[in-house]
């Protein structure tokens, strides 16, 4: 049976034949499609002389009935700013009920009981799903890192006659069904350009180029047997390969330009999927979930009212926070709100006190808000600005010299970074967990021994950025503004040149290059082992810090481990430059 012929049949269970015409409009396809389906499936036995299912149509239906449901809830919803901290999307309420809790209803509304979530981001709020709906959690451990792609892995072992299902789904009505006579993917009406598929007249989705226009991709989908083999199969390959890692699970369905599985098309008005706060709101205005801190600290500092913000969008996302852009009376503003368990890693007065020393210096924008007690800040939003690329040479030139003038500058504050003491503190923070690294100890004692030859060299201590990463540096024009001052105390500025290495995953003819451009080619060799000293430092200092985040539920895939490295290899190559010197007396 090809897809129209499945309509007629399906439509046929529904309601008894009458004419063709009725026929027609209950299954959406012309008289001429209806007449010639009637025909086929009567030639094939599945229809009787007077159009009534016959028994081979009812063990044909039988045979690809839907058995249960996957559905991927697993992603931290980070576009849901500034609300992306206090619930999963698929918890979010509509009109007072989670969007999993509809799903799932749904579900059993037509007789499906045998649901499999796969969860990562909070999953321990979606436990009271198996007391109360007798669901099954998978945990997707690389939520963090991978996309959903990765989470369909985890349940591929269940997918046969199967719904699959995206977590921060809203369906005004019944998605699913009782019969499924043909694997399909639902997309809507609605022209999207983000959208990389549109149905042709043949009900295939076929790919369309970025910007184009396609239909709007649902997330939906019903697998069949024979399709879910072929899902099966290419979810394998596909995730063994790492420039799958960010792949959504619809990469499994495309084959030479177009989906295994016909389309699947509603009313665009049936379902919503919630990936914003906006959307929410605008789907239901009195959530609870919408009562946000950050919006109503904005609303508070900017005398409006939380309707007045809009066009909120996160930017991307932070390492120590998760800001998000918004709009008020025509003016566009960045709101920061900490990340996890930043109240424990940075001393917002600290922070603090370095904006009140360097206001007014044109170091950067002074903000429009800091609240030096949960470190909040709201700034103006430069627009056009761009970041350093540290593959480009003409822009470190640049940055180095930004960043040289800012330390020719000698400001001061009353705090200083200790660089190991915070190796320490960043360790104290796992709370007796072991390191994941096996040799960590012996890491740690190697990267300590090099500290008398840093103290020895140290040059003058000045307010240091000490988060002086390409990230952090703002072309605007032709001014170089320094961002993210949270870290910033009184050190060896040259710990700044180590920082932004380390941070741009330098090999060591780059990080070579770099102290050249910083120092116009006279870096003295001691000054140069000690750069090396910091590189190390630095790397076991922030391989503690991923540690600690990773404690709470947060990764940072290679960036964790190339920290690692950097403590152990430059170790290496301080104490190798250390003996030449040494023999160079």
């Amino acid at each position: 049976m090809n897809k129209q012929e499945c309509d007629v049949l399906n439509a046929l269970m529904l309601e008894p034949y009458i004419n063709q015409r009725i026929l027609a409009e209950l299954c959406g396809h012309s008289l001429g499609t209806v007449n010639r389906s009637v025909k086929s499936l009567i030639k094939d036995g599945y229809l009787s002389d007077d159009i009534r299912p016959t028994e081979k149509a009812q063990n044909e239906i039988r045979s690809k009935s839907p058995k249960n449901a996957v559905i991927l809830a697993a992603g931290a919803g980070m576009r849901m700013a500034p609300i992306n901290t206090s619930a999963p999307k698929a918890l979010l309420e509509v009109n007072g009920e989670p969007l999993i809790e509809r799903t799932i209803r749904q579900l059993h509304e037509v007789g499906i009981r045998e649901i499999y979530v796969v969860v990562g981001f909070m999953k321990e709020q979606f436990e009271y799903l198996i007391d109360e709906y007798g669901v099954e959690l998978i945990v997707n451990p690389d939520y963090g890192t991978k996309n959903n792609l990765h989470s369909l892995k985890l349940a591929v072992g269940h997918i046969s006659n199967t719904y699959i299902i995206p977590g921060d789904i809203w369906c005004d009505s019944n998605p699913f069904s009782t019969r499924e006579l043909y694997s399909w993917y639902m997309v809507s009406d609605l022209v999207d350009d983000d959208s990389s598929v549109r149905v042709n007249r043949k009900s295939e989705l076929v790919t369309v180029n970025h910007g184009v226009g396609g239909n709007s991709m649902v997330g939906i989908a019903y697998l069949l047997q024979e399709q879910a083999n072929e899902v099966r199969e290419r979810v394998e390959a596909l995730c063994s390969d790492s420039r799958f890692d960010n792949s959504f699970w619809e990469e499994a369905l495309y084959e030479r330009g177009k989906m295994i599985v016909c389309a699947k098309v509603i009313r665009a008005a049936d379902v919503v999927e919630i990936n914003t706060y906006e959307q929410l709101r605008e789907l239901d205005s009195s959530s609870s979930q919408l009562n946000s801190d950050a919006l109503n600290v904005i609303a508070k500092v900017l005398g409006v009212d939380t309707k007045e913000i809009t066009d909120i969008e996160v930017l991307k996302k932070g390492m120590t926070n998760r800001s998000f852009i918004f709009s008020c009376y025509g003016q566009r503003y960045i709101m920061r709100v900490p990340g996890e368990g930043t109240d424990m890693l940075i001393d917002r007065q600290k922070e603090a006190a370095v904006y009140r020393t360097i206001s007014g210096k044109g170091l950067c924008d002074d903000p429009v808000y800091i609240d030096p007690t949960n470190g909040y800040k709201i700034t103006k939003y430069i627009e056009n600005v761009r970041t350093c690329d540290p593959l480009d040479v003409t822009d470190i030139r640049s940055c180095m010299k930004r960043l040289r003038s800012f330390h020719e500058m000698e400001l001061s504050v009353e705090h200083e970074f200790d660089i190991f003491g915070m190796i320490d503190f960043y360790e104290s923070l796992w709370n007796g967990t072991p390191s994941i690294y096996r040799d960590h100890q012996q890491t740690k004692e190697k990267v300590l021994s090099l500290r008398g030859y840093i103290e020895s060299h140290a040059g003058k201590k000045v307010l240091t950025h000490i988060d002086a990463v390409p990230d952090n540096f703002l072309f605007d024009g032709d001014e170089i503004q320094l961002t993210d001052w949270e870290y910033a105390g009184m050190q060896d500025p040259h710990m700044d040149i180590a920082m932004f290495c380390i941070y741009s995953m330098y090999n060591k003819r780059q990080v070579d290059r770099l102290i050249s451009i910083y120092f116009d080619g006279n870096c003295p060799s001691e000054t140069k082992v000690k750069i090396y000293c910091y590189i190390a430092a630095c790397g076991l200092l922030w391989s503690n810090w991923c540690e600690y985040k990773r404690n709470l539920g947060v990764e940072f895939g290679e960036y964790s481990l190339r920290q690692y490295r950097y403590a152990k290899e430059y170790y290496r190559y301080a104490r190798e430059e250390m003996k030449k010197l040494n023999e160079q007396g």
